[in-house]
Formats: structure tokens, C-alpha cells, sequence
């Protein structure tokens, strides 16, 4: 488990973009003892280990378990940096949010507060107290300062609450730049004044289906039916990652359907998809860019 790995940065706009840049350059950029980080990336010491870490729990890069910390571009890291390498798509918004969300070991607070915190509306106390007593049941051993569950729950909540909701009274103008992730509108104000948030549910059409679909399938490999209870209730599900109901998920999955890759049913007292083509999750996300870039070459 890891807390705070973020050095209290949420990810701003245009720093994948840089991190994507500067690793396909030069793969040990952020270890370098010929050039320094900072010098190279344009951000300081504390941010570039930030950078370091949102690039990997993103899932864009990895780095070797081993011998020199050199990072690489995942498959998916690949195709982002070849087809949207300015986190412009809706469809690479929610790989990254899939991808932090569901990352137990790196991104500990991330994947309690989707996959475990049930409470809809919410202070920073219900979070920390809640998420201490998840921790106590996972393993008694793991002991978290509260200054870093602090620091953790600002960051969640830096990371999906759109800048603009926050009164500039509160922010300084070096720190007014939102976190791509905001678009996703996940966590919104019950009360500014008092504090008091709440989970939003994702728009259905803020996940193209192409990209649902891959979701899906990297989550249940191999699996020919998936109930709908999974999908939207398991831990590490999409529905858990973007706080889904049952109508936004079903609206989801028609659209798959649409597609020819699966077949609800709703029928003799089952509740699944049935799965209709053997593909990959990557095999989805390629098609998915591919047909995004087809269309730009068409209008311009």
C-alpha cells in the first residue's frame, strides 16, 4: 500500500503531455545524473517526483523492478502518446481514471474511495475515519500517518473537482490549473462553505463505447458471461471507477451492444452480457483511436 506518492500534486494539465515528451526522448529522464530533472522538465524537484509517479499509476509507463529506474511506455502509454498525446479524448480520460482508480498497491486512497467508500455525500472526516477502519480490517500491521490521508484526500479531490468550483479566494493563480480529470465531474459540492462533497455519477456519454468495452474486458479475460451485478458492484469494475448507477451502466452497454461484441440479458432470471467476439482489450483501444484519427485526417 502506498500513500501520498503524489507529493500533495494532483496531475495538471499538460504534464502527461511533458512526461510522454521527455521519456520518449531519454528513458531514464527522471533518474538522470547527466541532466537534471528539474533542468530538463521545467518543474521542481518535489514535482518531478510527482510526475514520476502519476506517469506510471496512470498506466502510461512502467519502470523495471531492477538495475536502473528507467521508465517505458506501456501498450497503452504507446498508443496515447502516438494518437493523444494532449489528453484531448474523452476515451483517454477514462483509461487514466480506470487505471487510478484500480491501482490497490500505488494509489491506496484512489482505490478505497472508488472500490470501498460507499458514502455518497461526504466530509474530509468521513473519509479519513472510514478509510482508517478499511485499513485496520486489510491489515493490522499497515500504520498511515493521518498528515498523508489528509494530504490524500486534497489531492482526490483536486483531482475531479473542476476548478472553477473552487473560489479563487482559496487558490493561489500558480495553482489554478485544473486536472484533466475534472472534465470527468466525479466529485461535485453539496456545501463549499462547510466543506461537504458528494460522489457524482459519470455521464454515459463521457465513455466512448469502444473504450467501455476495453475496460470490460481487462477486467474479465476470457469470460464469455459477466453478471451485471459485477460490472457495476465489484471491486476494480467500471461501475465502481466512474460511481455508476444501473441506468448509466445499461446505457453503456447498449451502446456496446450496438457494436456487435455483446448481447444483454435480461431474460429468465439472469442479469448478464453475454460476450459475442473473442478481442483484446488493447485490440479496442487501437481501433478506438484509430477511428479518431481517421476522422481528423477526413476534416482536415
Amino acid at each position: 500500500m502506498k500513500f501520498r506518492g503524489h507529493e500533495t500534486f494532483f496531475i495538471r494539465k499538460g504534464w502527461l503531455t511533458k512526461g510522454m515528451k521527455y521519456v520518449k526522448k531519454n528513458a531514464a529522464v527522471f533518474v538522470s545524473k547527466e541532466e537534471k530533472p528539474m533542468d530538463v522538465l521545467g518543474i521542481g524537484s518535489n514535482m518531478v517526483k510527482s510526475l514520476r509517479y502519476w506517469m506510471q499509476i496512470a498506466g502510461i509507463t512502467e519502470e523495471r523492478k531492477s538495475g536502473k529506474r528507467v521508465q517505458f511506455f506501456t501498450e497503452i502509454g504507446e498508443l496515447i502518446y502516438k494518437y493523444d498525446r494532449y489528453i484531448e479524448e474523452q476515451g483517454t480520460l477514462a483509461l487514466l481514471q480506470y487505471k487510478l482508480a484500480n491501482n490497490k498497491d500505488e494509489a491506496t486512497a484512489w482505490y478505497y474511495f472508488f472500490n470501498h467508500f460507499k458514502v455518497q455525500e461526504f466530509t474530509k472526516d468521513d473519509f479519513i475515519n472510514n478509510i482508517k477502519t478499511w485499513l485496520v480490517m486489510e491489515d493490522e500491521s499497515v500504520t498511515v500517518a493521518e498528515r498523508s490521508l489528509q494530504d490524500d484526500f486534497n489531492c482526490i479531490v483536486n483531482t475531479y473537482l473542476p476548478r472553477y468550483k473552487i473560489s479563487s479566494k482559496y487558490i493561489s493563480p500558480e495553482n489554478n490549473i485544473a486536472c484533466p480529470l475534472g472534465e470527468l465531474g466525479l466529485i461535485d459540492y453539496v456545501n463549499r462553505e462547510n466543506k461537504i462533497y458528494r460522489k457524482n455519477i459519470v455521464a454515459a456519454d463521457q465513455i466512448p463505447p469502444q473504450i467501455a468495452w476495453a475496460l470490460i474486458l481487462s477486467k474479465h479475460e476470457g469470460q464469455t458471461e459477466i453478471s451485471l451485478d459485477k460490472l457495476l458492484n465489484e471491486d476494480g469494475s467500471i461501475g465502481r471507477a466512474f460511481n455508476m448507477d444501473i441506468v448509466t451502466l445499461l446505457m453503456i452497454l447498449r451502446r456496446i451492444e450496438k457494436m456487435g461484441s455483446l448481447k444483454i440479458v435480461r431474460t429468465a432470471g439472469l442479469d448478464v452480457v453475454r460476450v459475442l467476439r473473442a478481442e483484446t482489450a488493447i485490440e479496442n483501444i487501437e481501433a478506438y483511436y484509430k477511428e479518431i484519427w481517421e476522422e481528423q485526417k477526413v476534416d482536415g
